[in-house]
Order: C-alpha cells, then sequence, then structure tokens
C-alpha cells in the first residue's frame, strides 16, 4: 500500500512522540509499504524567527510570509528539519531523501490569492511524482518539507497539510495519516469525533467548532477525499504505533475523515 504521513506540531519537538513516528514509519516500510514523509516545521520556524527579531503573524491558519520570512522557512523546513528526519530515520536503518518541492520540479505553487495578501504563500499547481516512485523503487522513504517553486522561480511557503493531500493525490495514495499534537476533531460538545464527514467540515467551520490551524487541515482531507483518495485520517502523534494495524484493523485514536 502506498501511505502519505503528514508530520507537524509537538510530533517533531517531543523526542519520544518523533522516536515512535520514525518506528513505526520504517515498520510500515519493513511490512511492504510505499511510504512518502511530508512534514512541516511552524514551531521551529516562529521560534527561529523570534530570535532574529520577527513577529509571526496568522490569518486562518496560515502564515503571513514576506520574503525574509520565506527565507528563513527555507532555511528551517528544507535544512534543519528536513535532514533531521533523514537521520532520525536513517539511525532505524531505514534509507530516506530529503526533498523540498523544488527539487527536481516535484511540485510547482502558484501564489495564494488572498485578502488580505499573505505574501509568500503558495498553493500546489503541479506535480510530478515521478521522483518519488524512483525513491520507492529503491525501498526509500522521500521526506518532502513543504516549500514549492513556483512557475515565476519563487519559492513558496505551502501548507504542509495542503501539501500532503498534493502529494497524496500525485502518488494515488491508499491512505493520507495526519500525524498531530492534538487528540483528533472535537465536536461541539468537546469530545473527540471518531468519523467526520467532509459535508459536516463546511457548517463546522461557520459555527466555529473548527477554528485557527485546523481549517486547513480539514481542506486538505477533503480535497485528498475528493481526488482519489482512499483513507484519510488524523491522528494523535502518541498512537504513531497503531500506523502499521490502520488499514488491517481498528484504530480507536482520532478522527476518520470520509466522503459520506
Amino acid at each position: 500500500m502506498k501511505y502519505v504521513i503528514k508530520l507537524g506540531g509537538a510530533g517533531l519537538e517531543t523526542p519520544t512522540l518523533l522516536d515512535g513516528s520514525m518506528r513505526a514509519i520504517a515498520e510500515l516500510v519493513r511490512d511492504g509499504n510505499q511510504v512518502a514523509v511530508v512534514h512541516g516545521g511552524g514551531l521551529q520556524l516562529t521560534r527561529t524567527l523570534k530570535a532574529l527579531g520577527k513577529q509571526s503573524e496568522f490569518i486562518d491558519g496560515l502564515r503571513v510570509t514576506d520574503a525574509e520570512t520565506r527565507d528563513v522557512a527555507l532555511m528551517v523546513f528544507a535544512g534543519r528539519v528536513n535532514k533531521g528526519l533523514v537521520a532520525a530515520l536513517g539511525s532505524l536503518g531505514q534509507p530516506a531523501i530529503g526533498l523540498s518541492g523544488g527539487d527536481g520540479l516535484l511540485f510547482r505553487a502558484r501564489k495564494k490569492r488572498t485578502a488580505p495578501d499573505l505574501g509568500y504563500v503558495g498553493e500546489i499547481a503541479a506535480s510530478d511524482p515521478r521522483w518519488i516512485e524512483a525513491i520507492w523503487q529503491m525501498n526509500g522513504v522521500p521526506v518532502i518539507c513543504s516549500m514549492a517553486l513556483g512557475f515565476d522561480g519563487e519559492y513558496y511557503n505551502i501548507n504542509a497539510d495542503e501539501m500532503a493531500a498534493a502529494c497524496a493525490v500525485a502518488c494515488r495514495a491508499d491512505a493520507l495519516v495526519f500525524l498531530t499534537d492534538v487528540s483528533g476533531v472535537k465536536g461541539a460538545n468537546g469530545e473527540v469525533l471518531r468519523w467526520l464527514s467532509i459535508d459536516q467540515i463546511a457548517e463546522m467551520a461557520k459555527s466555529a467548532i473548527i477554528t485557527g490551524g485546523m481549517l486547513p487541515k480539514l481542506g486538505a482531507c477533503r480535497e485528498a477525499l475528493l481526488n482519489g483518495v482512499k483513507r484519510v485520517r488524523i491522528l494523535p502523534a502518541e498512537a504513531a504505533g497503531s500506523l502499521p494495524d490502520l488499514c488491517s484493523a481498528r484504530v480507536a485514536h482520532g478522527t476518520e475523515v470520509m466522503v459520506a
């Protein structure tokens, strides 16, 4: 099976959570699956920007990205975070190749048109999954950071959830899993929803039941499901050990997002 796994939040920051995720990914590959990892690094970027004297601003869960912020994002995402994940998988004996969306023109971006303007924030306009498939043929794991090259030659900051969905669609993944620092999508009563239909997402957003970073995440879930990805699940990072059982047994963690 083909898996795309998105890592972000505390899952990248907390050593025990990161180790559990890496071990689960390595086990998936040992079991004969093909796995691609897409990652963010927003906490690390915010920390680096603060050290440089820049404040971070977010609108509807998306970071306002001027040219300087974009350059720092490229350094953090494609550098320290990406190569750290490659090293973590390598320490388990699992070969991994770190990429940005610009490498091999893997993903092409266009500027996201919003009001107010978000700067160098993009959305995926085209993809070439040959590079992912080539790494899979060598039993490797592509580790892809959420930056993509625009047709104008500029790098754009891509929301990592949207990047993961675009990756899953491009390589015709069987499953897209978001490993997060939350227990799942919560309903109006504050309880985690075990199942969520994409038809419910707009109403929950309108009622402010879902806000902030969960908005682009659920938008990405919807896009993936409507474009051929069979299963989409939001899973807490502490439950990463259940990844190898995701498609063969009942998993009692997180939220399964469905078409209907």
